[in-house]
């Protein structure tokens, strides 16, 4: 049997980075609800200094991680509470590296960019602890940890979204918490159940996901309910169709600090989570349920698009626009091929780049004309043409246009999932065009025109502001013209991902078409 995961391989440090990545913004949130309520500048020094701290230990892991290694680096694996079989597991491979060092860049630049205008040390406290909670739900990997961290993470968001957001906040917030709490509770039943049931083939309890998953054996049918506990709580999470509803309104409410991690990483914990904890658990499950899984992840594309298309208000529009492209990440996990997982992956990244700069942009402008309703504004091109333009490299960014981010995830899922689920993908691909409808359409409508009265004085982008969107425009660059980087730490563990899948079911996907058509020419040569 094909060892995927073993924590004593890969790279290794001279101290545990990964605890040290979850504890820094922990302590940092503590210290950050201590300090002096006289000197606001030193609150806010000190949560910069914690979230800048995570950021940077999340940049040294990327530069030690073992490009080529599927295997779990820099594993820590420490005994907790013995007698129940669960420990301190975290370890990171190619699939969680850059979700991990995505949450340590947008924190600190959430800090910097968006003002909460009220109670900043309160604000500070539950954003750093919203950290520790994202950092450790992307690292652990024992079941009852990584549920602890998903709960935690809850917490944090309802009383951002609660205190800080807007006129109908408690609404939203209520909802969020209510929709999560309800998945939730399905996938601790499920975790619960999966250790008990594990413990006849391991001689012994245990929580430890390694270990249920490469020496536990699950009858079909366990493990398809096994499965469902764990995927409505992601579903929920990711947002899936018919489960959304609770995100637009909790984007459209959350200050935009709270959007933008939403968007940014905490959505991530969905998709991340089915191919995690979904697809390396219960391979033969995921494989028996995939068409139910592409079938709601196309309507979810569809129905985003078009929601976002009708939408009058402009931060509601780029919620909308969350549900579709998430639809694309479920697509191209539940195809079963690399390179459809691994554009899935990426996209994770890519949206989490794109969308989190389309919440700060909105948020700015909100911030200079109080309102977000397109009908409002006009003609702010014309008066602000930095900010404009950095508007559209964000919006075509999220369109998927070639030389950017959002190109190279969405083309690796269309592609990847041809040949597996070829009618899902002829429709998804419309969802493809409507995204450059509704996005255009919202740009033409909000820059272009002549500016009336109240929009004339509107303002140019701010130093402080451009260097806050600097980084997020780099990685749109970057990523969109060279992502080797990227899929070269993201591919070794997908592939040893979709190994088990075979290994598990004997399904073997087919290879892609212009690799087919290679095989042919050289047979008839």
């Amino acid at each position: 049997m094909i060892s995927i995961f073993a924590s004593e391989t890969g790279a290794t440090l001279p101290f545990p980075i990964l605890t040290a990545l979850i504890l820094v913004p922990l302590v940092g949130s503590l210290l950050t609800l201590v300090s002096s309520q006289r000197r606001p500048e030193i609150t806010k020094l000190i949560a910069l200094l914690s979230s800048v701290l995570t950021g940077a230990l999340g940049l040294w892991m990327l530069a030690s991680f073992n490009t080529g290694e599927a295997s779990y680096q820099f594993a820590s694996k420490h005994q907790w509470i013995s007698s129940w079989g669960i420990g301190w597991h975290v370890g990171v491979d190619g699939i969680s590296l850059f979700l991990v060092v995505l949450t340590g860049i947008l924190f600190p630049l959430v800090i910097v960019g968006c003002d909460p205008h009220h109670d900043e040390k309160r604000y500070l406290a539950w954003l750093l602890l919203l950290e520790a909670g994202v950092m450790g739900s992307f690292l652990s990997l024992d079941l009852f940890l990584f549920f602890l961290f998903f709960e935690i993470v809850l917490v944090p968001m309802y009383f951002l979204i609660g205190g800080w957001g807007y006129d109908q906040r408690i609404y939203a917030a209520t909802k969020f918490f209510l929709y999560t709490m309800v998945g939730s509770a399905f996938m601790l039943v499920g975790i619960v159940t999966t250790a008990l049931l594990a413990k006849k083939d391991l001689g012994h309890i245990s929580f430890d996901l390694v270990e249920i998953a490469e020496g536990a054996n699950f009858a079909a049918s366990t493990g398809r309910w096994l499965f469902f506990a764990f995927a409505i709580a992601f579903a929920v999470k990711v947002p899936l169709f018919p489960l959304h509803t609770w995100l637009p309104d909790a984007h459209t409410q959350a200050p935009t600090g709270g959007s933008v991690i939403l968007a940014g990483v905490l959505l991530k914990l969905g998709t991340y989570g089915l191919l995690r904890f979904g697809v390396y658990l219960f391979p033969e499950a995921a494989l028996w349920s995939r068409e139910i899984f592409l079938t709601l992840a196309v309507i979810g594309i569809i129905w985003g698009a078009v929601a976002a298309t009708m939408q009058k208000d402009l931060k509601r529009l780029v919620a909308y626009s969350s549900v579709a492209h998430l639809g694309f990440i479920v697509l191209g996990t539940f195809a079963f091929t690399s390179e459809a997982v691994g554009g899935g992956v990426m996209q994770m990244i890519n949206h989490g780049v794109s969308t989190g700069a389309l919440f700060l942009l909105v948020g700015m402008i909100y911030e200079r004309r109080h309102t977000r309703l397109i009908s409002e504004l006009k003609g702010l091109q014309k008066v602000a043409p930095i900010f404009a333009a950095a508007f559209m490299v964000v919006m075509l960014s999220s369109i998927g246009v070639p030389g950017l981010n959002g190109f190279v995830g969405e083309f690796l899922i269309l592609i990847g999932t041809f040949n597996t689920a070829r009618w899902w993908v002829v429709v998804a691909a419309t969802g493809v065009i409507l995204a450059a409808l509704y996005l255009l359409w919202a740009y033409q409508r909000v820059f272009h025109g002549e500016p009336d009265e109240a929009n004339s004085s509107f303002q140019e982008l701010r130093l402080r502001e451009g260097l806050v969107l600097l980084p997020f425009i780099g990685l749109i660059i970057f990523c969109g013209v060279y992502p080797k980087p990227m899929l070269d730490r993201i591919e070794p563990s997908v592939k040893l991902i979709l190994e088990r899948v075979e290994e598990k079911t004997g399904y073997l996907a087919p290879a892609p078409v212009l690799l087919e058509e290679e095989h042919g020419q050289e047979e008839e040569g």
